[in-house]
């Protein structure tokens, strides 16, 4: 199963006691703050979680796979993801 931001705000209104307007107000305030963060180009780290980074790759040579023609793609920033040594653990122990 994918959790969804439908399932979050949902769990979060229920252990919490919350209304469902006032957990869909917290998850759209939590992700606001992560992307706008990211697009600022720092990284945002979540203790126990995992920490996001914004990488900058360099333009490199490609091939549009269609038509086989070679092509220079464009730099660009991407997120890469590395969960933290304890949940990495909590994964592996089940």
């Amino acid at each position: 199963m994918t959790l969804t931001k439908c399932h979050l705000v949902d769990t979060i209104a229920e252990q919490n006691g919350f209304s469902k307007k006032k957990s869909t107000e917290t998850v759209e305030t939590i992700l606001e703050i992560i992307k706008s963060t990211l697009v600022s180009g720092q990284d945002v780290l979540i203790s126990g979680f995992g920490k996001f980074c914004v990488k900058e790759k360099r333009a490199r040579k490609g091939r549009n796979p269609a038509t086989g023609e070679d092509m220079m793609l464009a730099p660009r920033r991407v997120v890469t993801f590395r969960c933290s040594g304890k949940l990495k653990d909590r994964i592996n122990d089940g």
